[in-house]
């Protein structure tokens, strides 16, 4: 059967789903005595999109809110986010106006306001009500369109991030370093170019796919010079991405994994050479990304039955609630989760190919999610074809994801790459076991055999035959258990992702005074380097 009942169905784009803030919103934040200690560290700018605090489209939300919060033990951070609606509503009373930056071509001037949150994170907020407070996601309207002006609007964050580090914001707060996410933030690295007192920048690459890239007549527009545009020209096209991976001072991504598959033709979108050279100047890390504290279930108020490692009838039970809540059959086989974005990356469609196989080897399949309207148009007829067997929920409940985590016995996820992953650990921690397709942050965080299951390549030939593991597996209630009691002992915290950064900031700071070339390092400019957009 297919769920009725309406769900969280605001809008997305770079296939980005956004989710459900609400019981979750400050899941992130560390107790107010932990979040702020006294450090000898740099003062760090994070530069972002999004937040849990305040919004959510995709993992890059869960990294900005918990991130930031880990380094801040070490280093002074103060998050920049646009002044959106959400933003507003959360700290709108509590914020001053402590800077502004001027209109730079088509860029227009902003005001800058300051919030603390309760566990002392400090946060900026870009004002300028033209650009950010509008209905929807960061990235689109409220029916799924991206803003028609996403280059200004995000050209006008990289500027003020530039602004802020150059001492041009008329702030008393000043940082060291910028930390760039993603190419909403990319083109920071542009602005920064070539002045004196630029400050050193790190990019994190959450998902090189997704490369900002808009028609060269643009250009012009965010303040590309005419002599230097021909230099950004790609086919009619320029890219936010390209330009912070060329310039960033350093590079880091989502895993060790991808760090290495982004610098090869498969994974590296048009962009592996230049990541390549990157790569050879030491400028280019993976540090895989961690999941939060309230990702427990002995304490998770989504839970009706909480339970621990060890206590497998507790477990049980949330399977048989989950069943009933879901409308599907009370039966001894194992049941498979899917708690994905429904699009082609996340291979959804291998998953709709193996379907029959797991009915018919007396599983059941339950699928939350939603994405491509053709995929989810294809999801949506399993239930019908399978009653009582298969579910589809089409868009996104977190409380319910967290019931399915504890419920479900397997977490399938094969997908076509993975820079990171954050679902598999989520998994792991409720004991779900994620059969899943060996790339990227997927072979970083789990062990074959161990603490979930790997396939490698991502054919529905292969996830048939891992899906006969999987059977196999819960065949044998004791090594079921055991790999449960493993995969629940792994700790994907962001105690050890912070320290990592961290580290990486002091070092990069460490090198400014003495080491100019730290600063950026000229662009690769490859002929074809869009050819496959």
């Amino acid at each position: 059967m297919t769920i009725p009942k309406p769900v969280h169905r605001t809008s997305h784009l770079h296939r980005h789903q956004q989710r459900e803030a609400g019981t979750y919103r400050r899941r992130s934040e560390l107790p107010a005595t932990e979040a702020r200690t006294d450090h000898n560290g740099g003062r760090v700018l994070f530069v972002t999109t999004e937040m849990t605090d305040f919004v959510k489209a995709g993992g890059l939300g869960d990294v900005s809110a918990a991130l930031p919060r880990a380094v801040a033990r070490h280093h002074d951070v103060r998050v920049l986010i646009p002044g959106y609606p959400n933003v507003l509503a959360v700290v709108g009373k509590s914020m001053r106006m402590v800077g502004k930056t001027r209109g730079y071509h088509k860029l227009p001037a902003c005001q800058i306001a300051e919030a603390t949150l309760s566990d002392g994170l400090g946060v900026l907020v870009l004002c300028n009500a033209d650009l950010y407070e509008r209905e929807g996601s960061p990235y689109a309207d409220a029916s799924g369109h991206g803003w028609a002006d996403n280059d200004i609007r995000f050209a006008t964050l990289s500027y003020a991030a530039a602004e802020i580090a150059l001492k041009h914001a008329h702030m008393s707060w000043q940082p060291d370093l910028l930390h760039l996410n993603d190419w909403p933030c990319a083109l920071a690295t542009h602005y920064l170019d070539g002045e004196s007192e630029a400050v050193p920048t790190v990019l994190t690459i959450h998902n090189l796919a997704y490369q900002g890239v808009f028609p060269a007549s643009a250009a012009a527009h965010i303040g590309l010079s005419a002599r230097r545009r021909i230099d950004h020209d790609r086919h009619g096209r320029i890219s936010f991405l390209h330009e912070g991976i060329a310039k960033a001072t350093y590079l880091s991504t989502v895993s060790e994994c991808y760090a290495k598959q982004i610098t090869e033709p498969p994974c590296g979108c048009g962009l592996d050479v230049l990541l390549r050279k990157r790569a050879s100047e030491g400028r280019l890390t993976g540090i895989v990304n961690g999941i939060d504290h309230s990702w427990d279930p002995q304490h998770d108020p989504a839970l009706r039955i909480p339970f621990a490692i060890g206590e497998w009838d507790k477990r049980h039970e949330n399977t048989q609630q989950l069943r009933d809540e879901l409308g599907l059959r009370q039966q001894d086989g194992p049941l498979f989760a899917v708690i994905s974005r429904m699009v082609q990356q996340k291979g959804v469609d291998l998953i709709y190919e193996a379907a029959p196989q797991i009915i018919a080897a007396g599983g059941q399949l339950a699928l939350i999610g939603r994405g491509d309207p053709a995929i989810e148009h294809s999801i949506a007829r399993l239930p019908r074809r399978f009653p009582g067997r298969v579910v589809a929920h089409i868009g996104f409940e977190e409380g319910l994801a967290r019931r399915m985590f504890a419920g479900a016995d397997f977490l399938l996820m094969p997908s076509r790459y993975e820079p990171c992953g954050l679902s598999q650990m989520y998994a792991q921690a409720y004991g779900c076991l994620p059969v899943a397709h060996a790339t990227g942050g997927l072979i970083d965080t789990i062990e074959d055999g161990i603490t979930g299951l790997l396939f490698r390549d991502a054919t529905v030939s292969e996830l048939r035959r891992c899906l006969q593991r999987a059977f196999r597996v819960f065949a044998e209630p004791l090594l079921l258990n055991a790999m449960r009691g493993a995969a629940m002992l792994e700790k994907h915290g962001w105690d050890v992702p912070g320290r990592q950064y961290a580290t990486l900031y002091s070092r990069i700071l460490l090198k400014r005074p003495s080491d100019p070339s730290a600063q950026s390092a000229p662009p690769v400019r490859e002929k074809d380097v869009y050819a496959h957009l």
